[in-house]
């Protein structure tokens, strides 16, 4: 719905309206049109913007960093991020600063315990390059086995459905995916999603060992995470192939959100997490 008034923008994004009027002033955001009698007219788009500010505050931004974000995600639309769209929607999860090596260990944590836990689920994953997709192909294999929808993205330079593997979805340079790592799991009864971002200047210096290679990470057990990430991931799949994204889509919208008792599978997962670390 678009023409809000400053009031109900006020209502639905938590954001006061003198707060609104003083950002306007001080930041030039948001940018309200204005009506022949000088009323402020807002759109969806803009509440939208402003929840995801919202989100990047409680992260612990400053205002000019948050508003700076939020608009940037929202500007790239057709290109989405996995982790922007978690991170800036939820305020319980806190990035972390971990190495490709941990990275790994939880990604095998979260694909073996998805193989002996859930039952249907959607699985997405994103590589980066296509090398680091092959290295773990057979682990994929068996999980687009159980699954009701499997897909991977990378730098392939075609989409292939291979029989018996999961879809395999071509990434531009451009798309913000090409720089993410991210495996998400929606299934009825089991949940997680690990979203990553490999952030220009985080990597030390010289670092010669590709698992010294530092990203800026997030991952929860939260049904409603795992359903946005997986519903963002549709997105990027209908731009390449509009008849399996809208496929994707629908099987998302049809689904339950798995119950949020998540004391069990954190266990679960914690415990094969510090195996995996320990052996590394």
């Amino acid at each position: 719905m678009n023409d809000l008034a400053i009031k109900e923008v006020a209502e639905q994004s938590g954001i006061a309206a003198g707060t609104l009027r003083m950002w306007e002033q001080r930041y030039s955001f948001p940018k309200p049109k204005r009506s022949s009698n000088g009323y402020r007219s807002y759109s969806a788009e803009d509440v939208e913007t402003l929840r995801r500010v919202q989100a990047y505050r409680h992260r612990g931004l400053s205002i000019a960093s948050a508003i700076e974000r939020a608009i940037e995600d929202g500007s790239h639309s057709d290109r989405p991020s996995l982790y922007a769209a978690v991170a800036s929607a939820s305020h319980d999860v806190r990035p972390q600063i971990l190495c490709k090596s941990t990275l790994m260990a939880l990604s095998r944590a979260i694909e073996h315990e998805t193989l002996a836990s859930a039952s249907a689920p959607v699985l997405i994953g994103a590589f980066q390059h296509e090398s680091f997709y092959r290295a773990v192909e057979p682990r994929y294999r068996q999980l687009a086995k159980q699954a009701d929808a499997a897909v991977v993205f990378a730098d392939f330079d075609a989409e292939r459905s291979p029989k018996g593997g999961p879809v395999e979805i071509p990434l531009a340079p451009e798309d913000a995916l090409g720089n993410e790592w991210a495996v998400v799991v929606d299934a009825p009864g089991y949940s997680v999603c690990l979203l990553a971002w490999e952030q220009p200047g985080v990597t030390e210096p010289g670092a010669a060992a590709d698992g010294d290679r530092q990203f800026e990470a997030i991952w929860t057990l939260d049904p409603l995470a795992a359903r946005r990430a997986a519903q963002v991931a549709a997105r990027l799949v209908a731009r390449t192939d509009p008849t399996l994204g809208a496929e994707l889509d629908q099987l998302l919208l049809d689904r339950p959100l798995a119950v949020n008792d998540s004391a069990p599978a954190l266990t679960a997962l914690t415990n094969r997490v510090v195996a995996y670390l320990e052996a590394a």
